[in-house]
């Protein structure tokens, strides 16, 4: 690990100011994925700002009976939250699903949604990876496994986004609340957080440099039935093969893309009358990639299918 220097930030103005003001510093808060990548040299700040100890850790029901989230709430504490139990069980089952009990005590709101991808190639520092090095390729492309993107992938890079809390609030439209360096707060709904990654796989979300996450903003639940669902290559410690969200009609996948995939093919089938095994087939007659990933489809055609059967039995009365 290279050195660097550290500060405790004691607002989030000041937060935001340190970080837009020094293009080598990185907001700190759990650190589980950011202190990783920094001892693999991945991410090589020379300035860490501790935001993990400002008053975002909390979460709040809103006067229109939706939640208010803080950034730097724990994912355990928000998984365990009765109002998120109560009314949003989907999110409660997507943030056990992902990482250990130790990891989600640590892990913050806002930087389980900024985690950064776990392929292996960009992982490996041996090998060229266009997110962590523009311009050097891809070795993901044509390599062997089922982690691809089959939705919104390019020649640059087919990495996927791996949070499954991302997914769950997309399936729910929340929202990110945000301070900027201009000393303003913005909204910006999950669903259109993270980026594409065209020709520019190393930007990977919406967000200028040193815009904090403060909150996520959740309406109230939709009509019907929730459920969440994940495939795996073992039970822990595994990133996803695919995930599945819904909430009503709304459906979000995971482990797709480089951003959670808001389905919306599917949510109109859903609208129209269609059976769950029509609603996926419909969104997956979008999806695409190398020939080796059409097995991953057929898997996401049929997580998808029972996943929404799961969740219309769960319709409340």
């Amino acid at each position: 690990m290279r050195p660097f220097t550290y500060e405790r930030a004691a607002s989030a103005q000041a937060a935001v100011k340190a970080v837009a003001e020094n293009p080598g510093a990185r907001f700190l808060a759990g650190g589980t994925n950011l202190l990783d990548l920094m001892k693999l040299e991945i991410e090589t700040p020379t300035h860490l700002v501790d935001v993990g100890r400002l008053p975002f850790a909390s979460a709040q029901e809103t006067a229109d009976g939706g939640l208010k989230i803080g950034g730097a709430m724990t994912n355990s504490k928000l998984a365990a939250h009765p109002i998120v139990r109560e009314r949003y069980p989907l999110l409660a089952r997507a943030i056990l699903s992902g990482a250990s009990g130790q990891l989600r005590n640590k892990a913050t709101n806002a930087g389980n949604l900024l985690q950064r991808t776990r392929c292996g190639y960009f992982y490996d520092t041996a090998k060229p990876c266009n997110k962590r090095q523009p311009g050097s390729g891809c070795a993901a492309i044509g390599a062997p496994g089922g982690y691809g993107a089959i939705f919104g992938g390019s020649g640059a890079c087919i990495a996927t986004h791996t949070s499954d809390m991302a997914v769950a609030l997309t399936a729910l439209d929340a929202s990110v609340e945000t301070m900027t360096p201009e000393g303003t707060t913005r909204t910006i709904k999950v669903a259109d957080l993270h980026r594409l990654p065209g020709d520019t796989p190393q930007v990977e979300t919406e967000l200028a440099a040193g815009e904090l996450i403060t909150a996520i903003a959740v309406p109230p639940p939709p009509p019907g039935g929730q459920a969440y669902a994940k495939v795996r290559d073992r039970a822990s410690y595994a990133h996803g093969l695919a995930m599945v969200a819904v909430a009503g009609t709304r459906v979000a996948l995971g482990a797709v893309a480089a951003k959670p995939w808001r389905a919306a093919q599917a949510q109109a089938a859903l609208e129209a009358g269609a059976s769950p095994s029509e609603a996926a087939a419909a969104e997956t007659a979008q999806a695409g990639g190398e020939d080796r990933l059409a097995h991953k489809i057929a898997l996401v055609r049929r997580l998808a299918a029972a996943t929404i059967e799961d969740a219309q039995s769960r319709r409340q009365a």
